[in-house]
């Protein structure tokens, strides 16, 4: 079984952040790969921007209902993270395995069959066009229909990164993206024998490729090749303790994440309300759920990274360092988000080329999104740092500041500002895209506030056996 690595939680605070942040980084830029390149494949086989905008609407409606998994994925991580800072392996072992098996009948028991039905009434919602609902429904209950494999490679992970082995996680993103790729072209294009499947195939790209790595991950947890291992006995009934524990930190987390989620979509609501509604929904989903992905991917992978060091860094009774550990990743942060600024600035029609074929409909998308561009280099920045913040406060258990932060800018100051617009009768995609803007800055200004008065004190948490 792997060793608890020591470096996490004493030496060099920089080589700390490096060595955990990386790897979870350079993972959650891969993951961000695959979708950006079903998008540029449905864009030059589908070749109607209605179908690019379906993926961006599904894809986030399917990260609304699933991302309430996350309070226990969050709640999990931090508990294991402290664990493994007091190296208390079996702890760690108990609740990963009491996580993964609630989760498993969430997703099997309620997620899947519910989300399957219900998906044509979760894209009414999201104001989408018949043209969009066409690509979009086989897309999203595709996604539902593997929405285990999805989950539980989440889980797996996060459960992998916060122990403190973040390697082992990359490796197994790696395949899961060239497995995605491969399956996606094929599907998507009708490679071969192979019917043209369209956005059917990018999903089903999407769920096929992580079962062979959750196989992987699974086999390396039971052969005891990782640093987490198998419980002290099996139950199929949950330990409620357990429960109980991950649920009291994780809940805020995930209503932060679906805050988050339904912001967005409803966001899309807005965007679908202007004229060249579709073309300004594709411009949105290209830019900001794919181009804008290499801040956010990277941004959240620091985001885990400052957790993780802040709760292993806690357990090890080193709070103050856990807190330096999350000013560096929060200036990595800033400083990538600054270059990838610069480059869509200067040339954003390189990257929005990628996306758009030569018809007169793409050129609106191409004017749209190079304005959108030109808000999110700026925008990226404050993002990057405000996640890193957060990461820092979720790591010492405080999910309650971040769920209240999400509100506040995701709710009540991004569409409270494209209300009054709408309201003024001047709603249109600049003023949304300034709206963005807006509630990036201010999420910024209200995480370092939370961040910098916090007293982060490690927490009295009892697992029970």
């Amino acid at each position: 079984m792997k060793p608890f690595d020591q470096e996490l939680v004493s030496g060099s605070i920089v080589r700390s952040v490096w060595k955990l942040a990386w790897p979870i980084v350079l993972m959650n830029l891969i993951n961000g790969v695959h979708g950006m390149i079903d998008q540029i494949l449905i864009a030059h086989s589908v070749q109607h921007h209605e179908a690019n905008a379906a993926v961006g609407v599904a894809w986030n409606l399917f990260l609304v209902v699933v991302v309430s998994l996350a309070s226990l994925f969050h709640g999990m991580g931090v508990l294991i993270a402290q664990a493994a800072g007091k190296q208390d392996r079996a702890q760690m072992n108990r609740v990963l395995y009491h996580s993964g098996l609630l989760t498993t009948y969430i997703v099997l028991f309620i997620v899947t069959p519910l989300g399957i039905v219900l998906s044509p009434y979760l894209l009414l919602l999201a104001n989408t066009t018949e043209e969009v609902r066409a690509y979009a429904l086989p897309y999203l209950r595709v996604l539902f229909l593997f929405g285990i494999t999805l989950s539980m490679n989440f889980l797996l992970g996060t459960a992998m990164q916060t122990s403190g082995d973040a390697k082992t996680p990359l490796v197994l993103v790696v395949l899961t993206t060239v497995l995605h790729i491969l399956l996606s072209a094929a599907f998507i294009t009708g490679f071969g024998p192979l019917p043209k499947m369209g956005t059917t195939g990018a999903a089903l790209g999407a769920g096929l490729a992580p079962i062979p790595t959750l196989l992987i991950a699974l086999s390396l947890i039971v052969r005891n090749k990782t640093i987490l291992g198998l419980p002290d006995r099996f139950t199929l009934i949950p330990d409620w303790n357990v429960i109980r524990a991950v649920a009291r930190i994780g809940i805020p987390s995930g209503v932060h994440a679906v805050v988050l989620n339904i912001g967005g979509i409803w966001l899309y609501r807005y965007v679908g309300s202007l004229a060249d509604s579709s073309a300004a929904q594709a411009a949105y989903t290209i830019c900001y759920a794919q181009l804008f992905s290499f801040v956010t991917w990277a941004a959240l992978g620091l985001r885990g990274s400052a957790a993780a060091l802040m709760g292993q860094n806690i357990g090890a009774g080193k709070g103050e360092r856990g807190r330096r550990c999350v000013h560096v990743a929060a200036v990595m942060g800033g400083a990538w988000a600054a270059v990838w600024g610069v480059a869509v600035w200067v040339a954003p029609g390189t990257f929005l080329a990628l996306f758009n074929s030569s018809d007169g409909e793409d050129a609106i998308v191409l004017t749209l999104g190079t304005t959108l561009l030109h808000y999110l280099s700026v925008s990226g920045v404050f993002l990057a740092v405000a996640l890193a913040l957060t990461g820092g406060l979720m790591g010492a258990g405080d999910t309650k500041k971040p769920m209240y932060i999400a509100i506040v800018t995701q709710i009540i100051v991004l569409l409270g500002v494209c209300e009054i617009y709408n309201q003024l009768g001047l709603l249109s995609a600049n003023a949304i895209w300034s709206a963005i803007l807006i509630s990036h800055v201010s999420r910024y200004v209200l995480t370092h506030a939370a961040f910098h008065t916090a007293k982060l004190k490690p927490m009295a948490i009892t697992v029970g056996h």
